[in-house]
């Protein structure tokens, strides 16, 4: 008995912990989040895990989402911003329920059915050129940028970006809140497109514009990246919107079908725990979501400095509603419309 006691723990510690040139255990996460924006979280996994060999792909949310259903093999995680796609795939089984002690201690607001979990609490930003204060005050809301788009059209033909409805599951998430909050929507929708703003897929191709000085003004931009470009981009000023303010979450999973469910469930328990979340909180921008974390880029923190104008998109199967095909059709048919309808009258 004894023998076999000591037979089997030896061959599980051989799991865990390759010799001389065995190799490693690998792990394909699929995600869209920046690689340069998260590699500090990314080493620290590596250097708590050295047995686990991450292949971390960075691709657009409309990637990732393909990669869900398509690929195979299977990515043992997915990771993505746009959040009602995640949890459509999340609703059509895609993922693995992870039972372990972080998972059920996750905030409830921040899961779902232990299956998917928002680990980063990332608000939405405005961006302008620093020399743009020359021309006309900056936005501090979406009532300034409205006004701004009406009084200074001339000045800021052409010159202004957001993110594509069509081209980004982010940009059309976003949007599908903004019409939620505020009855003006589909105003500042009409007054963009009579500015001719160009319509871009990510938030760096948007930051590249407005540091190139062909764009003086970006709205809806992820906070997390347009923080970390700012700190090397003086010229590029971060506006948190003082009326109200979006946060979304980026959302992961064990995939059903992961090749290697060991180290996803080690990768993804690594992303909800403590020393995880510290990474997050105090080496990325992304900002950690866990109460008990400190940092400059934490949810507490920022609900501290903007207070309740900060509007988190909820993690629930309300989401759902914005990937139904009919809702999702009248939404882009408005937002075409609306887009187009200045030129129309011109």
């Amino acid at each position: 008995m004894i023998s076999r006691r000591f037979h089997a723990f030896a061959l599980a510690a051989l799991m865990l912990v390759p010799a001389s040139g065995w190799t490693a255990t690998p792990l394909v996460v699929e995600a869209a989040l920046d690689k340069d924006v998260v590699a500090p979280l990314l080493e620290a996994f590596e250097q708590a895990y050295p047995d686990i060999a991450l292949d971390f792909r960075d691709r657009s949310t409309l990637q990732v989402d393909e990669r869900v259903a398509e690929a195979d093999p299977a990515p043992d995680v997915v990771i993505s911003s746009a959040m009602p796609w995640q949890m459509a795939r999340v609703n059509e089984g895609y993922a693995r329920r992870l039972d372990s002690a972080e998972a059920r201690d996750w905030p409830e607001w921040a899961k779902w059915r232990n299956e998917v979990f928002g680990f980063t609490f990332e608000p939405i930003v405005m961006a302008y050129r620093l020399d743009l204060s020359r021309h006309m005050m900056p936005p501090s809301t979406h009532a300034d940028l409205h006004t701004l788009l009406t009084e200074q059209l001339e000045l800021l033909r052409g010159r202004v970006t957001t993110y594509s409805p069509s081209r980004s599951g982010v940009g059309y998430t976003l949007f599908q809140q903004d019409a939620r909050y505020t009855t003006r929507f589909w105003d500042l929708v009409a007054a963009m497109g009579n500015a001719d703003a160009v319509l871009e897929a990510n938030t760096r191709a948007m930051l590249e514009g407005i540091s190139e000085g062909r764009y003086w003004l970006g709205y809806n931009l992820l906070g997390s990246y347009a923080m970390v470009w700012a700190q090397e981009h003086p010229e590029v000023i971060v506006q948190v919107p003082q009326d109200y303010s979006l946060v979304m979450m980026r959302m992961a999973f064990i995939h059903r079908d992961a090749p290697h469910p060991g180290a996803a469930r080690a990768f993804l328990d690594f992303l909800l725990s403590r020393d995880g979340q510290r990474v997050i909180a105090g080496e990325t921008p992304l900002f950690s979501v866990r109460p008990d974390v400190i940092g400059p880029y934490t949810a507490q923190r920022l609900r501290d400095q903007v207070g309740d104008r900060l509007y988190p998109i909820p993690l629930n199967a309300s989401l759902l509603a914005f990937v139904d095909p009919q809702r999702r059709d009248a939404f882009m048919a408005r937002w075409a419309r609306e887009f187009d309808r200045a030129k129309s009258v011109e």
